[in-house]
């Protein structure tokens, strides 16, 4: 079976893609169709969504992180077993990095490269031909992106859609759904998106309205029959569909222990697969318990998360800071992101409140004084650790709150990479290395040639 797939993108971010992916998906799945999801560039929220709504788990498909042959190899994965992959578009669709053709980290790099018709989202709210002006230019901006349909959301009244609906008649391009601004179920967000998955306080009764909406203001035949034999560019046949996958970074352990809990989420599926398929055994065990890393593991991962929503339990679990403390006395431990603020010396919560961490770097982190960090990254390892030897190559994110403040006893830690952003600008160095223990806020997706 030949998979069949499209993408689902919008002009920006908040125009309602991450809804009528849900509603889709799990209207399909309703259906009994085998339907698969993933998400163009980095983000860790959404998959976990797609996998509540699809059964199967949700994968990432990066065209600036990933190597050409490992995201071909990405896709075949995400498809694995579907009569049908939905890949949700970040921000709008022709938002990318300036750079190499194809590797701009935007939706539109995946549509071309794989063939995949596009189904735009148009948020309509407070217009009507200006509507269908717009999906001409989307139409015409790239001849080889095919805009296949469109779905109206926000619509204030039946006039209203008729209206926007006459006016792109001419441009030949299907609507396919109209979604009233009244009728799609709000799905409760934080500072970093989002609520994930897992916390959503009523998550299956959330899926099953958006499925109803999708249902009841979208022509899912049409949608499905919009959907095109999924291809890789370069060999312009169809793409085998199996289980072997490149890993994109190799494990840093034959036993990892990695920290999983509500305070420890942020950790690519693909990585994890990846070290699984190498061989690797994946031990979680969960701070918030207050647990320590299991002793008998010879690495440690701490993912990212939200730890600043947890910092008291944290800074209070006892067992697990001291149990930490003796394993990084004679293995490596890694923190990503939120895993670096527990490793500092100290986390001041939104509130002001400053709580001790573990203290095996010296910086420490806070969120009283807010500042976005984002962004792609390319990180050159500094020095060997569980991310590579020493001129290892890598590519990842940054996406985060938190500024990182001065050591309080003036102990500087090693930087842990030299790093630059996505256009190749240099940036100061990232992270810290101090023994055994290694983290910074960069999230990795994957070696640059694996």
């Amino acid at each position: 079976m030949t998979p069949r797939g499209l993408l689902v993108a919008a002009p920006r971010s908040g125009g309602g893609k991450t809804t009528v992916t849900l509603g889709l998906l799990a209207a399909f799945r309703r259906r009994g169709l085998a339907v698969r999801a993933a998400k163009s560039g980095p983000d860790y929220i959404d998959p976990a969504f797609h996998a509540a709504a699809t059964g199967r788990p949700g994968r990432n498909l990066d065209s600036w992180a990933m190597p050409p042959a490992l995201l071909d190899a990405m896709l075949s994965d995400a498809a694995d077993e579907a009569a049908l992959l939905l890949v949700e578009g970040a921000m709008g669709l022709f938002d990318g990095i300036a750079g190499t053709p194809g590797r701009s980290g935007a939706p539109s790099d995946l549509a071309a490269r794989w063939g995949l018709p596009v189904l735009l989202v148009l948020d309509v709210s407070g217009q009507s031909g200006s509507a269908a002006a717009a999906l001409r230019g989307f139409a015409t901006h790239d001849p080889g992106v095919r805009i296949g349909g469109v779905v109206l959301n926000r619509t204030g009244s039946d006039r209203h859609r008729r209206l926007v609906e006459e006016a792109m008649a001419p441009l030949g391009i299907p609507v396919l759904g109209a979604l009233p601004k009244d009728a799609v179920p709000v799905l409760p967000e934080r500072h970093l998106g989002l609520v994930q998955a897992e916390e959503h306080p009523a998550l299956d009764a959330t899926l099953a309205a958006l499925a109803d909406m999708a249902e009841r203001f979208i022509d899912l035949d049409a949608v499905a029959a919009l959907a095109a034999p999924l291809s890789v560019a370069a060999l312009a046949a169809p793409l085998p569909v199996g289980p072997a996958v490149p890993r994109p970074l190799p494990p840093p352990g034959a036993r990892i222990a990695l920290a999983r809990d509500a305070a420890f989420s942020f950790l690519y599926p693909h990585l994890l697969d990846g070290w699984r398929q190498a061989g690797a055994e994946i031990v979680p065990f969960s701070p918030l318990a207050d647990q320590a890393p299991p002793g008998d593991c010879d690495v440690c991962w701490l993912p990212g998360g939200y730890p600043e929503l947890h910092a008291g339990p944290l800074a209070a679990a006892a067992r697990f800071l001291d149990g930490l403390r003796a394993f990084a006395a004679t293995r490596p431990v890694h923190g990503e992101c939120g895993g670096h603020m527990v490793l500092g010396q100290g986390l001041t919560d939104a509130a002001g409140v400053r709580h001790a961490m573990a203290g095996l770097l010296g910086h420490s982190s806070s969120f009283a004084r807010r500042r976005l960090h984002l962004g792609y990254r390319r990180a050159t390892l500094l020095a060997d650790g569980p991310l590579g030897p020493a001129g290892t190559a890598l590519r990842g994110h940054e996406f985060h709150y938190a500024t990182a403040e001065p050591p309080l006893d003036g102990r500087g830690d090693d930087p842990l990479a030299a790093v630059e952003d996505a256009e190749g600008r240099a940036l100061p160095p990232a992270g810290g290395r101090r023994g055994r223990v290694t983290g910074s806020f960069f999230h990795l997706i994957a070696r640059e040639s694996p």
